[in-house]
């Protein structure tokens, strides 16, 4: 393989992981109660890897410890650590949906503000490639090439979940403008008959005048 080769292959490879790989950092500044969370939006069958660590703007030592929960779309914790200072979480979605994960001061009276940072690995960012490299005995380009296969199933399985998204959508959409037609006319209805038996009524009412 030529050195322009593997120069475009690298600068695809690039290309596809900026666009497929999240892996982000997120800053939180603690409330001295109650809890500060943070979303993130993580469709079925996809690996997450997360880890924080307590920072103390005031230079505490020790660092104040913290309580982190992790929870699914449906409620389900998948984890939750007390005491901390820092700390790791690893699940593979089995939900679609907001994943939250929230954080707060386990002991307020400890003094000083504190920060969470947080590194969200999801998807391809977070497979462990040097495992993989290992296990299977590849390296150099044959290893960029298997990022590049994760990532081009990456976006054909977001492609897929962006498609059956869109598809509930609309059926929600249609299923609204149904009811809402539905109501409309019902309404209408309601209000002809009351006109109706308004004038039947103012009707009645004359006659009877007219006989007194």
């Amino acid at each position: 393989m030529t050195g322009k080769t593997r120069l475009l292959l690298l600068v695809g490879m690039i290309i596809i992981m900026m666009v497929v790989e999240r892996s982000e950092g997120v800053w939180l500044n603690l409330p001295r109660s109650g809890n500060k969370c943070v979303t993130e939006e993580i469709h079925n069958n996809v690996v997450v890897v997360g880890d924080y660590v307590v920072i103390s703007d005031d230079h505490l030592h020790p660092t104040p410890s913290i309580s982190a929960k992790v929870t699914s779309p449906y409620g389900n914790i998948l984890h939750h650590s007390e005491n901390v200072t820092h700390g790791q979480f690893a699940f593979t979605s089995s939900e679609s949906g907001q994943y939250l994960t929230c954080f707060s001061i386990d002991h307020p009276g400890q003094g000083g503000a504190l920060s969470v940072n947080i590194d969200w690995k999801i998807g391809v960012a977070a497979k462990d490639w040097e495992s993989v490299a290992r296990k299977e005995k590849i390296e150099g380009v044959e290893l960029e090439l298997r990022k590049l296969e994760g990532a081009v199933e990456a976006i054909h399985d977001n492609l897929l979940y962006l498609k059956t998204r869109e598809a509930e959508m609309r059926g929600v959409s249609e299923t609204t403008n149904a009811r809402v037609a539905w109501y409309s006319i019902l309404s209408l209805g309601i209000c002809i008959m009351a006109s109706c038996a308004q004038l039947w009524y103012l009707t009645r009412f004359f006659q009877k005048k007219k006989l007194i």
